[in-house]
């Protein structure tokens, strides 16, 4: 009797934590449809401002600037996106190996490198590395962030670009693929490469600006970057909300997979208990 209240002790146990990962699956699911809607509105913006930058680059403009030039500093920036709260998977380990992965090649060519991250679990990780130094963090910014508190965040890593303390810039984020698919990514975002193009189509060609062509730039490029960062921080999160459904999903499988293993055992051990009884009673008539 002792062994069969255990099991079904341990039965309820699981049904309850079965309750939990369910409900917490349908929550994920509805923010994730939230974050998704957030993602594709910024998508047309960043699509186009991406669209005229490549253009820009090609330009043959009197003023280059500084955001189109290679430094000769041998520190890089590494922007990392991670999420804010656990349970959805590998999610954050798969994109911090990568980091770490692409940091320690780098590392081993002379180059130093410098973070800034988004997200508590992001920060947690690589604050404590010993050959990283931190320069900002930002944490709780919601399921749907304001742009300026993701570009605040942001201005750390074009100041000291700017300034020429670093060579590169570096996004580490997750890219939301589908549903069940996300996959980590990097992207140079500083200096900003130019677009190749044929040997027949290269004309000299520019713009015409108004007010000044600096003062456009300086406008448009540091807009650039900062809406990178931001989609890329909203990306995230539509991948945060869709992993974590998914793990939930496969927690309540696996809850229930458990409940019918137990309740199997439990239903052995009954019956254990039950023949052992009657051979008891018939044991006792007989010697009666």
């Amino acid at each position: 009797m002792a062994q069969t209240k255990e099991i079904r002790k341990k039965i309820g146990s699981v049904q309850n934590t079965k309750k939990i990962t369910s409900a917490m699956e349908l929550v994920a699911s509805s923010k994730m449809k939230k974050t998704q809607d957030a993602m594709s509105k910024g998508k047309p913006y960043s699509k186009k401002i991406i669209e005229l930058i490549d253009s820009l680059s090609n330009a043959s403009s009197e003023y280059k600037h500084p955001f189109f030039n290679e430094s000769e500093s041998k520190t890089d920036i590494y922007i990392i996106v991670g999420t804010d709260k656990g349970l959805c998977g590998g999610l954050n380990s798969n994109l911090f190996k990568k980091a770490l992965a692409n940091m320690a090649d780098r590392e081993k060519k002379g180059r130093k490198v410098q973070v800034v991250t988004f997200g508590k679990k992001a920060a947690d990780v690589f604050s404590r590395l010993k050959n990283a130094e931190i320069l900002g963090t930002a944490a709780k910014l919601g399921d749907i962030p304001k742009a300026e508190d993701v570009i605040g965040s942001s201005q750390i890593a074009i100041s000291e670009f700017e300034k020429g303390s670093v060579g590169n810039v570096y996004l580490y984020a997750n890219e939301f693929i589908n549903t069940m698919s996300q996959a980590p990514f990097e992207r140079k975002v500083l200096p900003i490469a130019s677009i190749e193009t044929n040997e027949e189509n290269k004309k000299i060609w520019d713009y015409i600006y108004e007010p000044s062509s600096k003062e456009i730039l300086d406008r448009l490029l540091k807009r650039y970057i900062e809406t990178q960062i931001y989609q890329a921080v909203i990306e995230n999160n539509a991948c945060e909300q869709a992993a974590k459904m998914i793990a939930m999903k496969n927690a309540s499988e696996n809850a229930e997979e458990i409940i019918n293993d137990l309740q199997l055992l439990y239903n052995n051990a009954r019956q254990a208990s039950i023949t052992q009884e009657l051979s008891e009673i018939v044991g006792g008539a007989a010697a009666i």
